[in-house]
């Protein structure tokens, strides 16, 4: 099933079943999703709808940061259940040793030789992990194998 179809179903079950909150993220996921295919001009497929889905994931990761600092209990424990709904459609995450063993094939497939490879190795490492890795964490663990060689 795609995830624009599990997305509007599930949405339809959160109206069904009063879920309120699931209701209004969800609502938010689709209004963001939906103001992405309008930027794009097309209809967006799964791997552009994961890639809303984490930003949406990322802004309230840094809302969370923010209110925790001034002492708002009720808001902190309503942003942790709205990044729990939005992280049960992210697709599941590799863990750092799939994705070194990744940018280790990559680095062998493209004769990378230093850290000033970074460039060739990075893209195609971001390819292949498909949305199941953070930039950051890929950025982090490429920099280290390169740092090896």
């Amino acid at each position: 099933m795609a995830l624009a179809d599990r997305l509007e179903r599930d949405l339809v079950q959160a109206m069904k079943s009063k879920d309120k909150v699931r209701l209004s993220v969800l609502r938010l996921v689709k209004a963001a999703v939906r103001n992405a295919e309008i930027d794009k001009r097309v209809t967006l497929g799964d791997d552009e709808i994961v890639g809303v889905l984490r930003k949406e994931v990322k802004q309230r990761k840094e809302s969370l940061i923010a209110i925790e600092g001034a002492g708002r209990d009720d808001l902190v424990q309503e942003l942790h259940v709205e990044i729990g709904i939005l992280e049960e459609y992210l697709p599941q995450a590799l863990a750092e040793e799939q994705i070194e063993g990744i940018v280790r094939e990559v680095v062998a497939e493209v004769g990378a030789v230093s850290k000033a490879d970074m460039g060739k190795v990075m893209p195609i490492v971001m390819k292949k992990v498909g949305g199941q890795a953070e930039g950051r964490i890929v950025n982090r663990i490429v920099q280290q194998v390169l740092a090896t060689l």
